[in-house]
């Protein structure tokens, strides 16, 4: 075999290292104290548990283990995918299974291997595999893969993913197999032979399943075969014949192989269509074929529906399904189906058959465990398949199964069931074709499947036939559609093993003799080489002590590379390891005694596996595995450049010739180093074009700049080994060597050799005739196309600075094939790039005619040669542009500029879309030379160009789609990029809100890039995900924290509120959870005990108070607050005790001394829950658990647990409540929890119509049952809460029959046995409330309910009158009237009329319907004024207002004009008028109106509201303070309305002032609530003091980042929150629910805007001007606010912007969407913003005095000049900025005597920070370089001055189109213009001296090598001059300028460029001198 080996060096290649291979499974499982490691230890005899504390410690008890056991051991290998980015290494993920153990691990080259997750299971593990599974997300169809792993047990999958879930899906019946599929999982049924007795007659029952999801139901599988006999019929995949071997997901395709047949074929695996589905369902029974009929679906049915019985299958025929020891049960566990179905099933053990690995490629690698020494390839194919596969072949193992009896009844009863709808159909795509003969005797089934690909790009499907030791490979290829796979010819191979490189494009392929051969596709590459394995001289002696390293060097998969085996040199063998330690064998599957038996034979290469990416592992046939990797095409980026070129242009055959070729050579063992990779490639790549390399200089020189490649040496053997002195010689003077000493090694190429000029001609002057080129070369015929593709390769190089190096290594080569090619314009370019470089090459190859004839010339190889630099300054001189050639796929770049100018100078909005073909022609490869694509031309004034502003946001948004990065410009030179950095700049000035996060990235925007990356994490789980730092500060008292309004965010509000501590005030005021001060002063006549009454009375008076505390810090403390998963909800305690002075004694209530009403805390108690939950923010992280954790534990805290569960329904938390719970919590029948939770899950689906909801609500609502239900006695407040839920859930969708309902239940009667009697009030009104929001709005387009006549009905109820016949189901229940009540049957209108009169103000609510609005208005008469209560007219009023929306004014007469004029006139007049009736009436239409005004105004701060309002307030207050002091006066003085009206009067205004207010925080509206809450004596009861403390929580609505929404649903919210009914004492429920004052939670809406700076991410100040949208009150308006500030509603809207000059300017534009700054508002309205540089933030600079361009004015100096670089710190964060102004503007020691450069980059940055545009600093610095360099003539290549004619073209471009466009430009300063005329003067200077230079450059003579050539280079590349070598005959000898004139126009050169050659041209006419004065001339134009 060595023998072999030795004779193939030629073409071999070396593999990287070898490294030792041990599972890293394997070393955890020792390590894991499970029950197959016990198991070991037992087994393992003493002797040798010395070594068990290393890897050899297993495989020495791994001998003793039966193979049964070690079978269990198996392991798969896949690249690393998980989350990882492009950029981060590759690595390896492993999954190792061994007994109950799964162990996914994964390392890479850096990092040793590592646990991810381990997974131990009950039963042994079957097999494990990674799956993807799509879960679908939301409703527009878009998927999120979930990668998990499938532990498969013989009984269920368990299947965990990567972000946690874990799901246990059981298995209907024993599966053979799984396999992982696009889709899901594909489930292979056991087939045993029993299934003809259980199926139905003439049925075989499916045999493959699908699993799209662990929690999907398993489903048969439907295929579509294409068979000759059958037709394409879809039916269930139930052949047992058909066993998969193989799936893939990308394509998605499944192959099977035919046990019957013997033939493979490949499946198409989609989604199942809808016509297959219903075809395959109600398919009839076909004598034909055998499709499951309707009578097995349901069998299947039936049978898959049980799997939940599996766990207690009945009766006593299984004992256990252990694996290996079981029954092997019938394929579908029928033990499951009941013997009620007349089966009886007895079943006897039989042997387990197991597949014991996930994919067939690691099957085959499984089981090879016969010895070495009887290596007959059938026998060993064939065993190594039976033992491996036990999948029973028809000529298998049947006498190992008994086969379970069983007795079936004739008749089967399948029960009737709906079948599984099938998900997954496979289609037939390709089949084998069936081969005869002998072979069909040995089972053809592939052991292996896999896909691999060519270095062309085609694609193949192989499979290895192991026994007949064949590898077939299928090419296909996708057709037009991609849906379809078509599949070509096969090729067979002959191999034992194979495994795909999927990196390299190639497979490894063993073949029988045991070498290792590398393929691509089907092409043959080159044998093998393994360092270190199999050498020539192997000694048969010391093998095993070479394999069986120590310990140490073992390498898991991923170990470090620093542990691989010690090569073996290939002439000397010593042992590595001297000592021989037999027991340290790595064994796998080999049968031990094989090694002790045979001791003397070498090793050898068994099989193939796990391949990942280019590695793979050797299995010797000792057991031993050895991992190794092969190696790349190509290191260079310019090589795989080149060879990517190469291959896009040739022919497929051609193209792998070379590819094949070159791969060779690169890796023939002992290859070159990566430097001189470049070098081999010329080489190579020139003697397949023909050329002795040997022969051309340049290129021989290359030879000794390396070490020969064997492969080379092989072919050039020197005649003398010894050397010489001339080989010395010809070193020394060799061009590389020059290269050498001439500059240092990094510039490489750069610039050759400036010295030994005449070394050059003296060696290349004489041109031998040998130089000829061999035209039988492989490549020769395609050399011109070869050079053009390089040539455009070139041209791409040059647009990346960092290849340019590159570019300089191409040109050699390109310079030699354009001289030969004769193409000199293509030289004269390279000459113009590179004048040192190219200057030395003059050798070129004669070719004859015959040879040119045999070249095929494309069409696309032109004269002129194509130049990008050139192109892009047409463009920019608005010059005609044909379309540049470009590479798909190679010059990415240089497409992706050539359309950005385009698009962006050229202004052709098409340019990227629709226009492509007019800037670039694609070069396809096999053009022919008659398809020359027409050229277009075009015009450069394009008609109605788009402004600048529209094509700068179109391009950056163009570069952004095609993945452009900021990092890719800063690779792009410096001239090019300035057009591209100039449209970036326009972009940041003015951007768009609604730009991607990448976006805002490139145009360098991170107050937005940052804004657009929180909207993409919308749950992100930080708490206020924002910056905004949430610690409180510490406070001194410890109590204070539990105050529950800790959380409110101080940095905001200290920034709303900075000059006062009102925050604290507020705290202060609505705090409930310490004692308060009882100050009663004890009079002498006192007694003790009457004292400490007194005192305990005026405890129980300010306890009215602190009672009502908690529902207005609800409000205040809105949504702050984020929870703690672990942690319970911290609710402060409601404290009714108090303190008096002096001695700080205890006050209580419940000492016994005064009667204190019952119950008194438990709504008080219920609204403290709320409180505390409606802290919870609505994006916190909530769960059902959470929910359920809080309950309390003690039976008194169970109202707080009802509060507290109703504000989870309010922030939308309620619905992640589990309906289990929902029902417990419901059945405890405790009536608070009841109310909380009916109320909360309501708000929560608020106008959803959800069923579930509708449910649980209608039980507790006696008119929603059926009227024969059971009475349920439900609480009455239950009901309440109940009907208003019917409300929440239905609001807005007008639901016919529950607005039915609901209309009756206004005017419900007592009930004859008085059950609705008590409170009848709030449940009339609840009910109202309820039918306003079913039918919210709608006003008179109540769609199907004109027979209900609801407005007349509501009318009625409202003014009375005669009651009507009940219609429907209650009229039975309704029949009996009350025995107690005497209402007759009239309506009771103190029941009805509140429910009734707000019911029609939210039906017609702002529908401006005066006709309804009539019926409202207060009464005009005396006489009628008598018949309504006063209150109802607050009611009336307010319900008329809103009715006519449009009409509330925020004024006084307004609110005056709604008192009717009878009482304007009356009130003051004479005695027969009932006073009080109207003053009452007065005051309630007054306090009605200004409610109207608060709703109209809800939230807007509107000041005409406010002072209207204020005013109404002040004038309560008066009359309120006068009532209450005069009580010494007569009555007639005291207040005609009575203290408790002026009281309600008072809380309403007040509620409309903070409801204008809401969120302000106004002061003035603060002192009246505070002095009302001081107020506790007299009439104020519990009820005032709610409303005053809402009115206060209301103004501070979420700490000032919430305020009230005018929507509709917000007004119906308000409506039932601010009743103007307010309860008389805590237990009051009589009129409105206490419960519904937190509605009002439903009416908040985040509006704060608060800056934050995006980089300190500290909230700022900024200036915002937000324009409102015209409408009929007034015109567009503008207006500036300082942000943090409220937002008025968003829909009155239409942009709201950040101003400047302090930050950068930001719009957004609510004209277009208002979705964004929505989003942004409610993820605490942080809008991150972005200080411009020189300037300070308005917190430390108010004025703005400070700032950078303030200094410019106040200063006599300039800016520029009083800068001081040293202070740049506080005007910038630029990193780049500050580091510059660190380290070269300051004056050190070495910098004196350069104070010129000094100044200018000062400048320079003076300039960056005040155009903010820092990003320029590396341009002004190249351009400041070029010109130093040009001026001290030191230049090695022209490129920077082609730079800087890009630079001068765009600044010319834009001067010429005038001022307008001047201060959009970015290089504004005089910098560019200073420096053009530094540039000018060189040239000129230059110009004057050297003039012959340039006369003799035209007449084509040969130059000379010196400076002087470079300059020239630089001046014609600078003067934009063309290649004048053939037209110097024609410029020659002009007479005049005129002459000139008329002959150079067709030569495209600019006047300006002309006019300075005049001296030239002209000298030959008329001297030399007379016309030197010109060139200044020639300045001025």
């Amino acid at each position: 075999m060595s023998e072999v080996v030795y004779e193939e060096t030629a073409t071999m290649i070396a593999s990287g290292e070898l490294q030792s291979f041990v599972p890293f499974g394997r070393e955890h499982c020792r390590n894991h104290p499970n029950a197959f490691n016990l198991q070991l230890r037992e087994l393992q005899p003493a002797s040798e548990l010395w070594l068990s504390d290393g890897a050899a410690g297993l495989v020495g008890s791994l001998q003793e283990v039966s193979l049964q056991e070690r079978e269990r051991e198996c392991w798969q290998l896949r690249k690393g995918c998980m989350g990882v980015r492009e950029e981060d290494v590759e690595f390896e993920e492993e999954l190792y299974t061994a007994g109950n153990v799964v162990v996914w691990s994964k390392g890479s080259r850096l990092q040793g291997s590592s646990v991810y997750k381990a997974f131990t299971v009950d039963s042994p593990v079957q097999q494990a595999l990674w799956c993807n599974f799509a879960v679908p997300q939301n409703k527009n169809d878009e998927e999120q893969v979930e990668q998990t792993v499938c532990v498969v047990q013989s009984n269920c999958v368990n299947v965990h993913t990567v972000t946690g879930k874990d799901f246990i899906s059981p298995l209907p019946f024993q599966v053979s197999n799984l396999w992982a599929t696009k889709f899901g999982l594909l489930l292979e049924r056991k087939n045993p032979p029993t299934d003809a007795q259980l199926s139905p007659p003439g049925e075989s029952l499916p045999t493959v399943f699908s699993m799209l999801h662990p929690l999907d139901e398993i489903a048969p599988v439907v295929c579509k075969p294409t068979s000759i006999f059958e037709g394409c019929r879809v039916q269930y995949a139930s052949d047992p014949a058909l066993k998969i071997v193989f799936s893939c997901c990308q394509p998605s395709i499944v192959v099977s192989y035919d046990t019957v047949q013997g033939t493979h074929s490949v499946w198409a695996l989609r989604k199942v269509t809808h016509d297959e589905r219903s075809s395959v369902l109600r398919c009839p029974l076909e004598p034909m074929g055998t499709p499951l009929g309707l009578m097995t679906s349901g069998f299947l049915t039936s049978h898959l529906r049980n799997v939940s019985r599996l766990d207690s299958p009945g009766g006593p025929c299984v004992t256990g399904l252990g694996v290996g020891t079981g029954p092997s049960s019938s394929p579908l566990h029928y033990s499951a189906l009941h013997s009620h179905q007349g089966r009886i099933l007895t079943s006897s053990p039989g042997f387990h058959s197991r597949v014991h690995s996930p994919n067939i490629s690691n099957m085959a690698a499984l089981s090879r465990s016969h010895s070495p020494g009887m290596a007959a390839p059938s026998f060993t194919g064939a065993a190594r398949f039976n033992t491996s596969f036990q999948t029973l072949s028809p000529r298998g193992h049947h006498a190992l199964l008994t086969s379970p009896n069983i007795t079936m009844n004739e008749s089967v009863l399948v029960p009737e069931m709906e079948p599984i709808i099938p998900d997954l159909c496979m289609e037939q795509l390709w089949s084998e074709t069936a081969t005869g003969g002998y072979q069909r005797e040995m089972s053809s089934q592939a052991s292996k499947v896999f896909l691999t690909s060519d270095l062309c790009e085609n694609r193949y499907l192989c499979f290895l036939v192991e026994s007949h030791q064949q590898l077939r490979c299928v090419k296909f290829i996708e057709s037009n559609d991609t849906s379809q796979l078509i599949f070509a010819s096969v090729t067979t191979l002959s191999a034992k093993d194979a495994a795909p490189l999927e990196n390299i494009d190639a497979m490894l392929v063993l073949e029988a003799c045991g070498s290792l051969v590398l393929y691509t596709g089907i092409s043959r590459v080159s044998k093998v080489f393994v360092p270190g394995f199999l050498s020539p001289t192997f000694n048969l002696a010391n093998h095993t002590s070479h394999l069986c390293t120590p310990m140490e060097n073992v390498s898991t998969p991923a170990n470090a590379g620093s542990r691989h085996i010690q090569r073996l040199d290939e002439s000397v063998m010593p042992s590595p390891v001297s000592e021989r330690r037999g027991s340290n064998f790595k064994h796998h599957e080999a049968s031990f005694l094989d090694d002790y038996t045979f001791p003397q034979v070498t090793p050898y290469i068994q099989a193939l596996r796990d391949p990942v990416c280019n590695r793979v592992t050797l299995e010797l046939s000792n057991g031993t595995l050895l991992r190794i990797s092969l190696p790349e095409i190509a290191t260079s980026e310019l090589v795989r450049k080149c060879l990517q070129a190469i291959r896009f242009i040739l022919p497929k055959e051609a193209a792998m010739k070379v590819l094949v070729k070159w791969y060779n050579i690169y890796n023939a063992p002992g290859g070159p180093s990566a430097h001189a990779e470049w070098n081999l490639f010329v080489t190579c790549f020139m003697t397949l074009l023909g050329y002795n390399t040997e022969r051309l200089a340049w290129t021989r020189n290359l030879h000794f700049e390396v070490p020969l490649s064997p492969v080379i040496a092989a072919k050039k053997a020197r005649p003398s080994d010894g050397g010489s002195d001339e080989d010395m010689d010809y070193l020394l003077g060799s061009h590389y060597h020059r290269q050498m000493i001439s500059q240092p090694v990094c510039n490489l190429v750069d610039s050759c050799c400036t010295t030994n000029t005449d070394f050059f001609s003296s060696i290349s002057a004489p041109i031998s005739p040998s130089l000829r080129l061999d035209s039988s070369a492989a490549l020769f015929p395609h050399i011109p196309a070869l050079f053009y593709v390089l040539h455009l390769l070139y041209q791409e190089l040059q647009l990346d600075e960092l290849q340019r190096a590159g570019a300089s290594s191409l040109v050699c080569l390109l310079q030699q094939l354009a001289r030969d090619l004769q193409l000199d314009e293509y030289v004269d370019l390279y000459w113009r790039d590179y004048p040192s470089l190219i200057s030395g090459f003059l050798e070129s190859c004669l070719l004859d005619q015959a040879q040119i004839s045999q070249m095929q010339r494309p069409s696309f190889l032109k004269a002129e040669p194509p130049s990008v630099f050139s192109w892009l300054s047409s463009c920019l001189r608005g010059e005609e542009v044909g379309p540049f050639p470009f590479l798909p796929g190679i010059c990415q770049r240089t497409r992706l500029l050539v359309l950005s100018y385009a698009l962006y100078i050229i202004g052709d909005e098409y340019a990227t879309s629709s226009d492509v073909s007019k800037y670039l022609s694609k070069l396809s490869a096999g053009q022919k030379a008659s398809a020359g694509e027409p050229a277009y031309r075009r015009q450069s004034n394009v008609k109605g160009k788009p402004s600048s502003q529209n094509l700068a946001e179109q391009l950056v948004v163009w570069l952004t789609s095609e993945g452009f990065t900021l990092k890719d410009l800063e690779s792009v030179p410096f001239g090019v990029a300035l057009p591209i950095r100039e449209a970036i700049y326009h972009c940041r000035e003015q951007p768009c809100s609604d730009w991607s996060e990448e976006v805002c990235l490139l145009i360098g925007r991170q107050d937005l890039t940052k804004q657009a990356h929180k909207m993409t994490l919308a749950n992100s789980k930080t708490s206020v995900g924002t910056g905004l730092s949430l610690d409180t500060p510490a406070t001194t008292e410890a109590d204070e924290e539990e105050d529950g309004m800790s959380d409110i965010i101080q940095e905001v509000t200290g920034l709303i509120w900075s000059q006062d501590l009102r925050v604290q005030e507020v705290r202060r005021l609505l705090q409930s959870s310490r004692p308060v001060r009882v100050s009663v002063v004890q009079l002498p006549e006192v007694s003790d005990h009457e004292y400490i009454e007194e005192k305990e009375n005026k405890l129980l008076q300010l306890c009215q108070r602190t009672m009502a505390l908690p529902v207005g810090r609800g409000l205040f403390t809105l949504f702050s607050y984020h929870p703690v998963p672990t942690e319970p909800l911290p609710v402060p305690k409601l404290n009714l005790t108090g303190r008096a002075p002096p001695r700080n004694t205890m006050v209580d209530l419940n000492s016994g001394n005064i009667d204190v009403p019952p119950n008194m805390t438990s709504w008080p108690s219920f609204h403290n829950g709320v409180a505390a939950g409606l802290k919870i923010a609505p994006a916190s992280q909530v769960d059902s658990a959470w929910i359920a954790y809080n309950k309390p534990k003690s039976p008194e805290l169970a109202n707080e647990y009802a509060g507290f569960l109703m504000a989870l329904g309010l922030n939308g938390h309620l619905t992640k409540l589990a309906t289990l719970n929902i029902h417990d919590y419901l059945t405890k029948g405790h009536e608070m929890t009841s109310i909380g939770l009916l109320l909360g899950v309501s708000s929560a689906k608020l106008g959803t119509m959800d069923m579930s909801i509708t449910r649980l609500l209608s039980i507790h609502i006696p008119a929603l049952l059926p009227p024969t239900s059971t009475e349920l006695d439900v609480p009455h407040n239950v009901q309440v809460a109940a009907v208003i839920g019917i409300g929440l859930v239905y609001q807005g969708t007008g639901h016919r029959h529950n607005a039915e309902v609901l209309l009756s239940e206004i005017g419900r009667p007592p009930g004859p046995e008085m059950e609705y009697c008590t409170d009848r009030e709030s449940y009339s009104l609840a009910a109202g409330l309820a039918l306003g929001m079913v039918c919210l709005g709608h006003g008179s387009n109540l769609i199907g309910m004109t027979d209900l006549n609801v407005p007349e009905q509501l009318y009625q109820y409202m003014v009375g009158g005669h009651r009507r016949a009940q219609a429907g189901a209650n009229r039975e229940r309704h029949k009996s009237p009350s025995y107690q009540i005497k209402e007759g049957d009239t309506i009771n209108v103190d029941v009805t009329c509140p429910g009734a009169t707000l019911a029609l103000a939210m039906i017609y609510l702002k529908t401006n319907n005066r006709s309804i609005a009539d019926w409202l208005k207060a009464p005009d008469t005396m006489f009628l004024l008598d018949f309504i209560k006063p209150e109802f007219l607050l009611l009336r009023t307010l319900a008329r207002c809103i009715i006519m929306w449009d009409d509330i004014l925020p004024s006084t007469e307004w609110v005056k004009s709604n008192v009717p004029q009878i009482m304007r006139v009356n009130i003051a007049s004479s005695d027969d008028v009932n006073i009080e009736t109207l003053a009452q009436a007065h005051d309630y239409i007054i306090a009605g109106a200004c409610m109207a005004v608060g709703f109209r105004f809800a939230g807007s701060a509107n000041s005409d509201a406010f002072d209207c309002l204020y005013k109404f307030a002040r004038s309560f207050m008066k009359i309120m303070v006068l009532s209450a002091t005069a009580a010494v006066v007569s009555a007639s003085v005291r207040s005609h309305t009575g203290y408790y009206n002026v009281q309600t009067g008072l809380s309403m205004v007040l509620l409309a002032l903070s409801m204008v207010m809401a969120g302000t925080g106004n002061l003035q509206v603060l002192q009246l609530c505070r002095f009302l809450h001081k107020r506790t004596s007299g009439e104020m009861n519990y009820g005032f003091h709610m409303a005053h403390h809402m009115a206060l929580g209301l103004l501070f609505l979420g700490g000032g980042r919430y305020t009230l929404s005018t929507s509709n649903s917000a007004i119906a919210a308000l409506l039932c929150a601010l009743y103007p009914h307010f309860p008389a004492h805590s237990t009051d429920n009589r009129y409105h629910l206490q419960a519904l004052r937190h509605l009002a939670v439903l009416a908040a809406e985040p509006r704060l805007l608060v800056p934050v700076d995006v980089d300190s991410l500290k909230p700022c100040y900024a200036l915002l001007e937000v324009t409102y949208k015209p409408t009929q009150w007034y015109e567009e308006t503008m207006v500036e606010l300082m942000a943090p500030t409220m937002l008025p509603e968003l829909h009155l809207l239409k942009r709201v912007k950040v101003k400047g000059p302090r930050y950068w300017e930001l719009t957004i534009d609510l004209s277009r969407e208002t979705q964004h700054l929505k989003s942004i508002l409610t993820k605490d309205g942080v809008l991150y913003v972005k200080l411009r540089a020189g300037q300070l933030p308005y917190k430390d600079d108010p004025q703005g005095w400070k700032s950078l361009m303030a200094s410019t004015v106040n200063h006599s100096n300039s800016g520029v000049r009083s800068f001081k670089p040293d202070a740049i710190s506080t005007f910038t964060s630029e990193p780049a900025l500050v580091s510059f102004a660190e380290l070269f503007c300051k004056t050190s020691e070495g910098m004196k005597h350069r104070e010129d450069t000094l100044m200018l980059f000062s400048a320079m940055l003076y300039e960056c920070v005040t155009q903010e545009c820092p990003e320029m600093l590396p341009t002004y610095i190249a351009i400041e370089q070029v010109v130093g360099a040009l001026r001290r003539g030191d230049l090695l290549q022209t490129f920077p001055l082609w730079q800087m004619r890009l630079v001068g073209d765009l600044w010319d471009s834009r001067v010429l189109r005038g001022p307008v466009r001047r201060h959009v430009a970015l290089l504004t300063s005089e910098f560019l213009p200073f420096m053009k005329n530094k540039v000018d003067a060189a040239m000129d200077s230059w110009l004057t001296e050297n003039s012959s230079l340039l006369r003799s450059y035209m007449r084509g003579e040969p130059l000379c090598k010196d400076a002087q050539s470079m300059m020239l280079a630089c001046f014609l590349v600078y003067r934009s001059i063309p290649c004048l070598r053939n037209t110097h005959t024609q410029l020659e000898g002009c007479s005049s300028l005129g002459d000139l004139l008329s002959r150079s126009s067709h030569l495209g050169i600019p006047l300006r460029d002309l006019l300075r050659l005049l001296p030239v041209l002209l000298s030959s006419a008329t001297g030399p001198h007379a016309l030197l004065g010109f060139p200044q001339h020639a300045n001025l134009c």
